[in-house]
């Protein structure tokens, strides 16, 4: 207070020096003007100076003694507030040493140990006194202390101890017991709603091979299974179709639902069916939107792509984030080709009304993408479009392949890079994505966003990236292969496609290569493609040639496979240590080795390709290599899959990868 009284002081002195100074200018130039006034001029401005002197001296007696009864009363109420706040109040240094602390406080802890609490702030305060050096700053912190929960705000001050050379900070701290807010909050929060979707996966086939009088006692069943774990969260569930259920709950009830990791889904599994067969159930939640309805829209959405993932799982969607649960079973083929026939119906609309056509597969593609690119490519000529196909020639897998191309002069210039594929895209072509439906992983990701009209053919199961503002999707997660579906649509199109050798040889190597030879993931429906390609004209022992490996590859291997890891008494693990072009083939390639031993259920290859760590996944079906991998960021299906990680080496994707193989086996 005494620097503020001195400030009043200065101010009042140099206000009067100011006068005292005009005042002699006025005089002296009277002087100059008639010499006679000097003598009455320096009498007259020795008396201002006196009155001056006189005059101010009085003032700052006056207002010493004015301020100093206000910082008396000023002081009082301080101190009066401190003493007597209402509100738990503490007064303390960075270094922990307390300083002055209020009877609320000492009554409202008095049976808490707060030291550790104190601690934690200054811990916090330490932080920011770092970041903002030589700065004050308020402090906001909410810290549950007991079984309350405190806003504690103040400011801490930087303050110089005399005795010591460092800089020590004091803390001024006010503890705002918050406990009821919060409850109102949590209670709010947890009052939301959650919304579900139920489904039956493979309903109709499973009841259509019942006899009448175990049909009801089947359908009982599943009810009384999916409404006993519906009433665990206290919610509704309405049934809205004879396979198909709308659940309603609260918020408070998600963590439970996510802890019994839908038990329900296994549940459903165990109800006997005559013949052999088995249910699987769909399940989708979510949270997200401020409305019911957004919320319903937004379960939609995620029941969308726990379908395209095959079904026999759940998703939750919340924050924008899916979780999955589940999806361990096979997929089940589908005996109805009724949506083969609608889709090849709509994708001929949608080719003859759009001026050219542009076929687009995944990068690095495979026999299997370009198959399928070049069996869409002979329906838009047959439709009279001009089609061309968004791949790279250099393929380290269809090289073999595109030899055989070339030669076959329609196709000679079929295939475009991406530089030409965006100087003609307009936005009235279709563009056909075949092979995938991650956006992050086709050939060029910019032609997505020059056109207006999208349409998907893929078998993988569907991933959270996927292409959204599709136009016609036909994504059937239990067919073999693309080149399958492609070779569906081919048949049920109205113009008759007549299919040369190559183009039949493309879409039956396809076929080939996803099944492994017909080993895996092959039904009904795939059999019947190879035959209806075969009909064609497949010189098989041609599509085998462009299979071949030479010694060298073979070699590596036959080398990667030696060196393998055996975990879980039946998951081997191998390293391609060579950097390569063609690593990501090799790998490839020596996962499918490693499921010819015997005892092997799934194998997991990792090796170095372009800068990235690639890893390639087989399983004979046990395992669903698709959902490990999918947490590296990979996807693919239940019995092949694959993933590529930036940032770490092999080792350490090594390591993540046994850690979520592990996770899988746990949950």
């Amino acid at each position: 207070m005494q620097n503020k009284n001195r400030k009043v002081f200065d101010n009042l002195i140099s206000k009067t020096k100011i006068y005292l100074l005009i005042i002699l200018l006025l005089l002296i130039i009277i002087c100059i003007q008639d010499v006679k006034w000097t003598v009455i001029a320096i009498i007259t401005y020795t008396l201002i100076l006196l009155y001056a002197y006189y005059a101010t001296k009085k003032r700052k007696a006056e207002l010493s003694e004015t301020l100093q009864g206000l910082t008396i009363s000023l002081d009082s109420a301080a101190k009066s507030s401190l003493i007597n706040s209402p509100l738990p109040l503490i007064i303390m240094e960075t270094t922990g040493n307390v300083i002055w602390k209020s009877s609320k406080f000492t009554s409202e802890f008095e049976n808490i140990d707060i030291n550790p609490y104190l601690d934690d702030i200054i811990l916090d305060v330490k932080d920011e006194v770092k970041k903002e050096k030589n700065k004050s700053k308020d402090i906001l912190v909410e810290k549950d202390i007991g079984t309350k929960t405190y806003k504690i705000v103040g400011k801490y001050v930087k303050s110089r101890n005399k005795e010591k050379k460092n800089n020590e900070y004091m803390m001024i701290l006010y503890f705002i017991d918050e406990t009821e807010n919060v409850k109102l909050q949590n209670e709010y929060r947890n009052s939301k709603s959650c919304i579900g979707l139920l489904m039956v996966d493979n309903y109709e086939e499973t009841v259509q091979q019942l006899e009448s009088e175990e049909k009801p006692q089947v359908i009982a069943q599943i009810d009384k299974c999916i409404y006993d774990w519906a009433d665990k969260s206290q919610g509704v569930l309405i049934k809205t179709d004879r396979d198909r259920y709308t659940y309603l709950f609260e918020q408070r009830y998600l963590e439970s639902v996510k802890e019994d990791k839908f038990s329900v889904l296994d549940k459903i599994k165990e109800i006997e069916i005559h013949g052999g067969g088995q249910l699987t159930l769909s399940i989708a939640i979510s949270n997200e939107g401020p409305t019911d309805k957004e919320k319903y829209k937004s379960a939609q959405a995620a029941m969308d792509i726990v379908l395209g993932r095959g079904g026999d799982q759940a998703v939750v969607r919340e924050n924008d984030i899916y979780k999955f649960f589940g999806g361990r079973v096979q997929e089940v083929e589908k005996r109805t080709k009724v949506k083969a026939r609608v889709v090849a119906h709509a994708l001929s609309n949608l080719i003859r009304e759009s001026k050219n056509v542009m076929i687009m597969g995944h990068r690095n593609p495979d026999i299997d993408a370009i198959g399928s690119a070049i069996g869409i490519h002979k329906l838009a000529k047959e439709l009279g479009k001009k089609a061309y196909i968004v791949a790279d020639r250099e393929g380290t897998s269809i090289k073999s392949f595109v030899k055989e191309l070339e030669k076959d002069e329609e196709y000679e210039d079929a295939i475009i890079s991406n530089e030409v594929a965006d100087e003609n895209i307009e936005t009235d072509t279709l563009l056909v994505i075949v092979d995938t439906h991650k956006t992050n992983r086709v050939e060029n990701p910019d032609l997505l966003y020059k056109t207006k009209k999208i349409v998907i053919i893929d078998h993988h199961r569907r991933s959270e990236a996927y292409i959204e503002n599709a136009t016609l999707t036909f994504q059937e997660v239990y067919a073999s292969s693309t080149a399958e579906l492609v070779t569906e649509i081919l048949q049920y199109v109205e113009v008759p496609i007549k299919l040369t050798q190559l183009e039949a040889e493309s879409l039956y190597a396809g076929i080939m290569m996803d099944t492994k030879s017909f080993t895996f993931k092959t039904g009904v429906r795939t059999f019947e493609a190879a035959a209806y390609l075969r009909k064609c004209g497949v010189d098989i022992i041609r599509v085998k040639k462009w299979f071949q490996t030479d010694l060298s590859g073979f070699n590596r291997i036959a080398e990667i496979v030696k060196n393998a890891q055996i975990i879980r008494d039946g998951i081997g693990i191998a390293i391609n240590n060579e950097t390569t072009d063609d690593a990501s083939l090799i790998c490839a390639q020596a996962a499918d080795e490693l499921l010819t031993i015997s005892d092997i259920t799934a194998s997991f290859v990792l090796g170095n390709a372009n800068g990235k760590v690639c890893i390639s996944g087989r399983s004979i079906g046990d395992i669903n290599v698709q959902v490990i991998l999918e947490k590296l960021g990979g996807g693919g299906h239940m019995t092949l899959a694959g993933a590529q990680v930036e940032g770490k080496s092999i080792e350490e994707v090594k390591e993540d990868l046994i850690k979520i193989i592990n996770e899988y086996f746990e949950q």
